[in-house]
């Protein structure tokens, strides 16, 4: 695949699922004016053709960018997941095919913690159920199940960006903290790190997940770790919806092990606001359920359009790949005006450099500055060049085998 220079006001950015209206402005502001924004995820042969011509693509986290829905995107060259997940983008795909995908790693990690810290203190005091009957018309005035946070034990898993902050909040309300997590992670305060899940489990009045989805994390919390938490304990979920198997929950809180549970995310989500949502769940006044909504504040969606439309229009700007998930990381400097810059994806395998430099030699071209990064099976080199024309060193290097893709900045 190769791509020549493309002026800014004929890349088509399409921006899904509501993304927050600031990321359309950083566009326009920047001199982009092909911008389409859809509030939903339109069915598939609609998708298809909004996003067969896209050269940036921005979606939240019911697109999925797999299969065919990323077969369809002919002349796409990044993507930008506006949310802290990824797992909704075939990333091997994109990066076989040159191109890289942004996420907000950071940009809603309050927003959550602040979700969960508030559902604890709810499940705590047993205000799910209390507040339930209240809209049925009954009266349950009683300290019954109604707990301070203070005193306390929470335990996390996966000590991230989310669960630590979560952490920090939880021993601002005096409660105890402990982590699990499969890498080694500085406690933050006084939280203190375990070194199993099943450690962690029989210590906790309150369970957190704050994992991604894996392989290693789907279905990590099903009967048989339900069963050490302490009668009365209580799960919060707002991370991905396959971790918990829910059928299992479902039994743990009508046999009453599980005292209440706050649920965000769930194995299957309606695709827009106008369906229906299912889950055996509905059925129990002690558990909260939330609409994926933990990182949905007016504020984190803001901070998360800023985050990623930025790395999105230096990366068609100028080529950084600065905090690319599936891509080789280059930060690379504003290019120089009488300079043009000539980016070269490929595959990594010896040799690939010397063919670069040998077919800038063959043009002639003088080589102001070059940068060189690799991930895996992928490489990435920028020239920088004196040059009036660019077409001969692109076919040059449209021909070295192993070629993705040629992109051309003037």
């Amino acid at each position: 695949m190769t791509k020549l220079s493309l002026s800014k006001e004929k890349i088509k950015v399409v921006l899904l699922e509501g993304v927050h209206p600031e990321a359309e402005q950083l566009f326009r502001r920047d001199g982009y004016s092909q911008i389409v924004t859809v509030d939903s995820t339109p069915a598939d042969d609609e998708l298809h053709q909004l996003i067969g011509d896209a050269h940036i693509l921005g979606i939240r986290s019911r697109t999925q960018l797999i299969g065919v829905n990323l077969d369809a995107c002919d002349k796409l060259m990044a993507v930008g997941t506006f949310c802290i997940g990824t797992n909704q983008v075939d990333l091997d795909t994109c990066k076989s095919r040159g191109i890289p995908v942004f996420n907000a790693p950071f940009s809603n990690t309050r927003s959550v913690a602040e979700l969960v810290m508030g559902e604890i203190i709810l499940l705590l005091r047993g205000i799910p159920e209390k507040n339930a009957k209240a809209h049925r018309g009954e009266w349950q005035k009683s300290a019954v199940r109604s707990h301070e946070t203070r005193g306390k034990t929470l335990g996390i898993v996966g000590y991230g960006h989310i669960g630590s902050q979560l952490g920090v909040l939880a021993e601002a309300l005096g409660m105890h903290v402990l982590f699990y997590d499969i890498e080694n992670k500085l406690p933050l305060g006084n939280c203190q790190a375990v070194a199993s899940l099943e450690e962690l489990l029989p210590q906790v009045d309150v369970l957190s997940l704050h994992v991604p989805a894996t392989e290693l994390t789907k279905n990590m919390i099903t009967t048989k770790e339900l069963a050490l938490l302490p009668a009365g304990a209580h799960v919060v979920n707002a991370a991905r919806g396959n971790i918990i198997v829910i059928d299992d929950l479902v039994d743990a809180l009508r046999s009453d092990h599980i005292a209440g549970a706050a649920i965000d995310v769930f194995p299957e989500e309606p695709a827009s606001n106008n369906e229906t949502f299912n889950s055996p769940l509905t059925g129990f006044d002690q558990v909260i359920l939330t609409p994926h909504i933990g990182g949905s504040t007016q504020e984190a969606q803001l901070n998360i359009a800023n985050e990623v439309a930025d790395k999105l229009i230096k990366y068609s700007n100028n080529g950084s790949t600065t905090s690319a998930v599936n891509f080789p990381e280059v930060s690379l400097p504003s290019l120089h005006p009488d300079l043009t810059r000539v980016m070269h994806i490929h595959e990594n395998k010896p040799g690939m450099l010397e063919q670069i430099n040998q077919a800038f030699a063959r043009e002639n071209m003088n080589v102001a500055a070059m940068y060189l990064q690799t991930a895996g099976e992928v490489g990435y080199v920028i020239m920088d060049v004196q040059c009036d024309s660019s077409e001969g060193i692109v076919q040059q290097l449209k021909d070295i085998s192993g070629t993705i893709r040629v992109r051309v900045l003037h």
